[in-house]
């Protein structure tokens, strides 16, 4: 078989669709109870000390931005399933386009989340921060389990990420090099 007749279409069967299909439609059912979990541990999530008084998830944006985040993953996961499982006209890019936002926003409020809990651990000495997790261990526990996860439910959008990038860019083939062009030098 010559080069020409190789067939460079990525595969297209049926029982290929339809794992994909399977995936996606399991990636996006787990997202909504991680998600949801996620955020009714931190909105319960209060504590008081009596040295130090109460704290609570209000007391810090970063957990708030975690809680709205949250709120818009469990609700994206929800209003793309019947995009997913319905074909409408062009829907691959929406959800292509909806998985890669809702992925970035994910990290960003894990990352808020993450860099309070590390602060509460270890506190910061150069600006005269102490650690307040031994104080408030019920608190940072649970901010702990809302931020575990909300990291499940972003391996869950990061995979989905990647088979919504997939359905979308394996409708296009690779640029091809014909054998004129491969021989003549550019100029």
């Amino acid at each position: 078989m010559s080069h020409s007749e190789v067939d460079h279409n990525p595969p297209t069967t049926s029982n290929h669709q339809q794992t994909f299909k399977f995936l996606e439609l399991g990636f996006r059912l787990c997202v909504i109870p991680l998600a949801v979990s996620s955020i009714l541990v931190m909105a319960t999530n209060k504590q008081t000390d009596d040295t130090y008084g109460k704290v609570e998830f209000r007391n810090l944006s970063g957990f708030k931005y975690l809680i709205w985040i949250s709120a818009i993953s469990a609700g994206s996961a929800i209003a793309s399933i019947p995009l997913s499982v319905f074909k409408f006209y062009n829907n691959d890019w929406v959800l292509f386009f909806l998985d890669q936002v809702v992925a970035c926003l994910m990290v960003t409020s894990g990352s808020a989340v993450a860099e309070v809990l590390y602060l509460a651990h270890e506190g910061d000495r150069e600006v005269s921060w102490s650690e307040v997790c031994s104080y408030y261990g019920k608190f940072c526990s649970k901010s702990m389990v809302s931020l575990v996860l909300h990291a499940m439910a972003l391996i869950c959008f990061i995979a989905l990420s990647l088979i919504s990038a997939y359905r979308v860019f394996s409708k296009f083939e690779a640029p091809s090099v014909t054998s004129k062009e491969v021989e003549e030098p550019e100029k």
